[in-house]
């Protein structure tokens, strides 16, 4: 089994946003913001490749919104996930799974393509997708609060197209999926959130989604805004960040513009950072 970090590009949330009741005079020393008080984030997916099957573990915002969604976000970069692929040697015909950790539109926006006549279509024509139950209609009947970060555009053509499938959390990681080796749910910072976990040359890898966003979300009380239930993400994140600690587990980040990955240890202060690595040095 191999892995590869795919970068699909950058953008940019207000900060304040991203971390929530710490003070700014706090978070700016790891996350410094531009003169809007914007940080820079990035939208960074994982392809897990095994003989015939090519995983690929979110895949950013896409390019299908207009020129006035993409402008509240500053995208920005160089990156594209169809570059990244190509990279690699692969096309997105090549995906036969698609695992989306959950439908906000900065971890599944490339799921769904506009063709020249303005139809929508699956970008990955050969792949599976993967959600679950709960969190599908979480998003498909979005509260007044995560309605912006719902677009259906990004999410019903995967249901019209008969290529969806669920995961049943009583039932664990399916059969289908045999990459993973273990998926976390997680309902704090949205409805059913998948975290999902793998083994890989020995060591224990959790890709975090927004879980853990980046090192410097590390304490325990840096949650974003974002999340719906801030007390179920501090527990969350204690349990995960505790168990990663104690079991030397790899975390992989989907939006920290300068590290791919993490290690954690237990401190007198709690879990902090312990060092920072690259995926393909793993």
């Amino acid at each position: 089994m191999k892995i590869h970090s795919l970068d699909t590009g950058l953008f940019k949330l207000d900060g304040g946003a991203m971390f929530g009741v710490v003070p700014r005079s706090m978070w700016q020393k790891l996350n410094p913001p531009d003169a809007n008080n914007m940080c820079t984030w990035a939208m960074r997916c994982l392809l897990v490749e095994d003989g015939n099957r090519l995983l690929l573990i979110d895949n950013g915002i896409g390019d299908k919104q207009d020129e006035k969604f993409r402008g509240h976000f500053f995208l920005h970069g160089d990156d594209s996930l169809e570059k990244s692929l190509q990279k690699l040697g692969f096309t997105s015909a090549d995906i036969t799974d698609v695992f989306l950790t959950h439908l906000h539109f900065d971890h599944c926006g490339g799921s769904v393509v506009r063709q020249p006549d303005g139809t929508l279509q699956t970008a990955f024509a050969n792949a599976t997708y993967w959600s679950n139950q709960a969190h599908w209609d979480w998003a498909t009947h979005p509260n007044p609060r995560e309605k912006a970060s719902f677009l259906r555009e990004n999410i019903l053509p995967i249901q019209e197209s008969g290529q969806l499938q669920f995961v049943d959390p009583a039932l664990g990681v399916p059969a289908a999926l045999p990459l993973l080796s273990d998926i976390i749910f997680a309902d704090g910072h949205t409805e059913k959130m998948m975290v999902p976990v793998m083994q890989y040359k020995g060591r224990t890898l959790a890709y975090m989604a927004d879980l853990l966003p980046s090192v410097g979300h590390l304490p325990l009380p840096y949650v974003m805004s974002y999340d719906v239930r801030p007390l179920v993400t501090l527990s969350e994140k204690e349990a995960v960040l505790r168990r990663a600690a104690e079991e030397n587990w790899v975390l992989l980040l989907e939006h920290d513009a300068a590290h791919e990955a993490c290690t954690v240890q237990l401190t007198d202060k709690g879990v902090r950072l312990g060092e920072t690595l690259r995926v393909a040095d793993l």
